[in-house]
């Protein structure tokens, strides 16, 4: 029988608490549960749909991934003497609170104004899950493969995404703190 007074099982009551914290402030944010269609999908593969960022995971999934493989480390080298589900926890914690804020008028906005992304209204709550459990899925991968294979593996996520629909994780980041013209033309093609 799992105790929740049990210190071995502390650290991922920890984690289901944050999710459902985040998930509480989401809403209070008054982001929806899901997309206005009322339908629940898995996947949505067209970046720039009205359903991209409504359903659980979309293109910009992978960008999530991307942050565990960047958490899997930042976490690990500021919290070395943690056990590794506290480590776990601490990155899964970052990412909610990610969430959030990317989900704050103030971050909505600027990616209107300086991204493709104009329609943009937030995520759904289903879809920041599924960006939370994206970037669990990367820091697990990231614990697996070791530094240069995660390197790798970040790079190429980079390279498919810029390829297919034309925005990055790194992309995406230059794009709000140095909005470029010429970058939001090609980027729409």
């Amino acid at each position: 029988m799992i105790r929740f007074s049990d210190p071995k099982h502390c650290p991922w009551w920890t984690i289901l608490a944050t999710v459902a914290a985040a998930i509480v402030v989401l809403r209070l944010e008054g982001q929806p549960w899901f997309c206005e269609c009322n339908q629940l999908r898995v996947l949505i593969g067209d970046a720039y749909s009205s359903h991209t960022s409504q359903h659980l995971l979309d293109p910009y999934s992978l960008t999530h991934v991307q942050h565990g493989l960047v958490l899997f480390f930042l976490v690990g080298s500021l919290a070395h003497d943690w056990r590794w589900p506290w480590q776990l926890w601490l990155a899964i914690a970052i990412e909610a609170a990610w969430e959030i804020f990317e989900n704050t008028p103030f971050v909505i906005d600027r990616y209107r104004t300086t991204t493709a992304a104009l329609g943009y209204n937030g995520d759904s709550v289903l879809n920041s899950v599924g960006d939370i459990l994206a970037c669990t899925l990367g820091v697990l991968v990231a614990r697996r493969l070791g530094w240069r294979k995660t390197c790798a593996l970040f790079f190429t996520i980079e390279l498919v995404l810029l390829v297919t629909i034309r925005d990055s994780l790194l992309l995406n980041v230059v794009m709000l703190l140095v909005p470029n013209e010429a970058l939001i033309e090609w980027q729409q093609g």
